[in-house]
């Protein structure tokens, strides 16, 4: 299959420019932006390329069709319409997930055993079969209701774009990967300035930062489960991955701290950091906001400072906020960007940012605030 194919990568709320941003970045133009969700045309090549590549998508989804579906069987005949078996081979594992938002059918699991009798009724057709093992390779099925409109979809990648594969331990609260790559690219950093996360817990941001400033790909050291599908050439992986490692820019120079006042969780930070490839870019220490100093005129601090969400930590966390003020002052030439639930964090700070913006960490919406400091002198 050489023709154009459409693909969606969903993005988490606030993030869908950043995801279109990257879409583009990448080589594919013809790009919608819409709630959730960045829909472009491109070639079975981008399949592998854009999941090595993206940073700040959540999943690439191959999108097969969209109508309107008031009833069941209006659900039914359009997806049994759909060209199942030009993707999906008679021995597949095709699970059928679903959503449903302001739509007239509003029970997910009758539409989702809806689908997956169509698919099967149309592949029936197709293969002259009366029965499939679902043995084979997966390709988990979506069918997402929006105000009555069906669209269908499957997905690509498996476990989500965030999962890199260098993050093997957990620790408390962690910031999603594709998050903590959204933060550094909505600031003013670059591989000549240095950077600071003075609240790094298990290294996320300065991990994600170097990588962005060495050129690695994300998703260079982990499966997809379109890996597994007859329909992508397995040149098309290589390529794509022999790409990415040409690309590596291995004699970058960083300068990326990050910091901590908890001392086993910069030993996680560190392993993490080992596991990307990128520890000795990165410089790890035990120490609190109150330490923080730096002899550079410019650079940037990228932190997700803890929330005081439960009321015993609000008092806490209200006087660290005003203590960032106070210390982050003497840095008054550096662009600092905080995310952060607490609503009243400027006051606290001592400063209005200079943007917000509004994002989501899982389930909680915080806000990211920005304060730009002068741009560097341009190097000769």
């Amino acid at each position: 299959m050489n023709k154009e194919i459409e693909l969606v990568a969903t993005a988490g709320f606030g993030l869908e420019a950043i995801v279109a941003r990257e879409v583009k970045r990448l080589g594919y133009d013809d790009v919608t932006v819409e709630n959730g969700k960045v829909t472009f045309k491109a070639d079975l090549a981008a399949i592998p390329r854009l999941n090595l590549w993206l940073r700040c998508a959540d999943r690439l989804l191959v999108k097969l069709g969209e109508f309107e579906a008031r009833s069941f069987e209006e659900l039914f005949q359009g997806t049994r319409a759909l060209p199942w078996a030009n993707w999906i081979p008679r021995d597949a594992n095709f699970p059928v997930e679903g959503k449903s938002v302001k739509s007239q059918l509003f029970s997910v699991s009758d539409c989702q055993a809806i689908v997956k009798k169509a698919i099967v009724e149309k592949m029936k057709e197709q293969y002259h079969l009366q029965w499939f093992p679902e043995t084979g390779p997966r390709y988990t099925i979506e069918v997402a209701l929006l105000k009555d409109i069906a669209t269908l979809t499957i997905d690509t990648s498996g476990a989500g774009l965030h999962k890199r594969g260098y993050r093997k331990l957990s620790a408390p609260a962690p910031l999603k990967e594709t998050l903590a790559a959204a933060l550094i690219d909505l600031s003013f950093w670059d591989s000549e300035r240095i950077l600071i996360d003075p609240f790094c817990g298990s290294g996320t941001i300065p991990i994600e930062a170097a990588m962005i400033g060495l050129n690695i790909a994300p998703g260079l050291n982990r499966q997809f489960a379109a890996e597994k599908w007859p329909i992508i050439p397995t040149r098309l992986w290589s390529t794509a991955r022999d790409e990415a490692h040409k690309l590596i820019k291995r004699g970058q120079k960083l300068r990326i701290r990050g910091t901590d006042i908890d001392k086993e969780v910069l030993s996680l930070a560190r392993y993490h950091a080992r596991q990307a490839g990128v520890a000795e870019h990165i410089h790890f220490q035990q120490a609190s906001i109150s330490n923080l100093r730096s002899s550079d005129k410019y650079g940037c601090i990228i932190c997700n400072p803890p929330y005081g969400e439960r009321l015993e930590d609000k008092v806490s966390v209200e006087k660290l906020y005003r203590e960032m003020g106070e210390v982050l002052k003497a840095l008054d030439s550096w662009s600092i960007y905080v995310l952060t639930a607490h609503q009243k964090f400027e006051s606290l700070y001592g400063r209005p940012a200079d943007r917000r913006r509004k994002l989501y960490n899982g389930r909680i919406q915080c806000n990211y605030y920005q304060f730009y400091g002068p741009r560097p002198p341009q190097r000769k």
